[in-house]
């Protein structure tokens, strides 16, 4: 494998996260484990996985719409959250499939 490639949606996740991603993988995936380790509930591993997860689903999308681009630039850099970033992207189709 060439060290080199960066996967794009890689690209778009913080030292922290990257850290957060390390820990799943060390702890076998096992979100019990990882919550002991930040010394957090499970709960708070959950929901941190979860946008970790949309992060990431966001990231890997690729679109050629530059409104689309946008929002998710938005979301990536926090300024948004995925959630809204989500439901903007989804109605901006549906009023496009409309026309």
């Amino acid at each position: 494998m060439n060290k080199e490639f960066i996967s794009p949606w890689l690209k778009n996740l913080d030292q922290d996260e990257m850290n957060f991603i390390k820990k799943f993988i060390l702890a076998s995936g096992s979100l019990k484990d990882l919550a002991k380790d930040y010394q957090v509930s499970y709960p708070t591993i959950r929901l941190r996985l979860d946008r970790l997860i949309a992060k990431v689903e966001l990231g890997d999308e690729q679109t050629r719409d530059s409104y689309i681009d946008l929002i998710k630039d938005l979301a990536l850099a926090e300024k948004i959250d995925l959630q809204t970033a989500s439901i903007l992207i989804d109605q901006y189709e549906k009023t496009k499939e409309e026309k």
